[in-house]
């Protein structure tokens, strides 16, 4: 059925407000499927870039007739510098808007204590995206490889990058790009790839931690970790990602090995890569308290970071020498 067909009901201007331009302008493209078919968007659909477009052409297009479709819709994204030149203009079209023009704005804020806000409500829609909850990630990445890459990205693959890289999608994405470029003429991006280009240095640098903490040498440790932050400029974002990754794989082994399962069962059930004789070597060092502590160690540095209480560099220094004097102590 086509939408000039349709009664379900449409607001006369949307505004779309969230921090991710990836994420607002998906949410755009959605809606414009809700208000136009594809065949009427060369009559329907007006794009205005906010840089080019004056405010007085914007309200002509949602004044023109339509054509071939019963309403005329005009996106202006980016839009927080022209609502802030325009203001007093689009609070009096915000006071009586054309009904067959439907105006869709998306903006990085929108402050609900100004005159539009207040208007918006009588006349239109707020729609707000957020970062996504934990659980979403994954697929979030899947679908962003599919709509940015037209590859595929494994669940688990998609799992192990948030496990190695964070939660901050942005940076994510940024990964999937990079990750996309690796995995070349390949049209699916797995958890090797993800093992290779991005979990590899990252992580046995990690271990190379690890293994001089749990040796008792402190000077050891601080150098190593001194070089990871050297050696790759954005360690200071991930760093915490690195320690949390083979503390939490050391937890889940330390937990295995306890219930007892077999080594071989334990490396196929937690894919763990590399060097295994180095790695439970490690947890034979420690007991699975142990590791539990120093994992609410990892978490209490990782608030201290994001709340700007501390540095990042600072942080896993204070905390890689506390690991190596604890050993020295055990």
């Amino acid at each position: 059925m086509s939408n000039s067909g349709s009664k379900k009901r449409h607001e006369l201007i949307y505004v779309i407000v969230g921090k991710e331009d990836y994420l607002v302008n998906a949410r755009c493209r959605e809606l414009l499927d809700e208000l136009l078919e594809p065949s009427q968007r060369a009559t329907g659909l007006f794009n205005a870039d906010p840089s080019e477009v004056s405010v007085r052409d914007v309200l002509d297009e949602l004044r023109t007739a339509p054509f071939l479709t019963d309403k005329r819709v005009v996106v202006i994204k980016g839009a927080d510098d022209f609502i802030s030149k325009n203001r007093e203009i689009l609070e009096k079209y915000f006071d009586n808007p054309c009904p067959t023009g439907i105006l869709i704005l998306t903006v990085n804020s929108w402050p609900n204590n100004t005159k539009l806000a207040k208007k918006l409500s009588r006349v239109g829609k707020l729609i707000s995206v957020a970062q996504p909850k934990a659980w979403q990630l994954p697929q979030r990445l899947i679908q962003y490889t599919a709509d940015a890459h037209s590859k595929n990205l494994s669940k688990d693959a998609a799992q192990l990058l948030i496990e190695l890289a964070g939660d901050d999608l942005v940076r994510l994405y940024g990964e999937i790009d990079k990750l996309a470029l690796f995995a070349d003429s390949e049209k699916t991006v797995t958890t090797e790839h993800v093992e290779k280009l991005i979990g590899h240095n990252r992580f046995y640098n990690a271990f190379a931690v690890i293994d001089a903490c749990l040796a008792g040498d402190a000077g050891q440790a601080v150098d190593r970790l001194r070089n990871m932050f050297a050696s790759d400029k954005s360690t200071e974002f991930k760093v915490v990602g690195a320690f949390a990754f083979h503390l939490r794989r050391m937890f889940n082994a330390k937990v295995l090995l306890e219930e007892g399962l077999n080594t071989p069962e334990i490396v196929r059930r937690l894919r763990i890569w590399g060097n295994r004789d180095s790695f439970f070597a490690q947890l034979r060092k420690m007991t699975l308290k142990q590791v539990g502590e120093n994992l609410q160690q990892l978490a209490a540095t990782d608030y201290a970071i994001k709340t700007g209480r501390t540095k990042a560099r600072v942080a896993i220094e204070q905390l890689v020498l506390k690991l190596a004097t604890g050993s020295n102590a055990r």
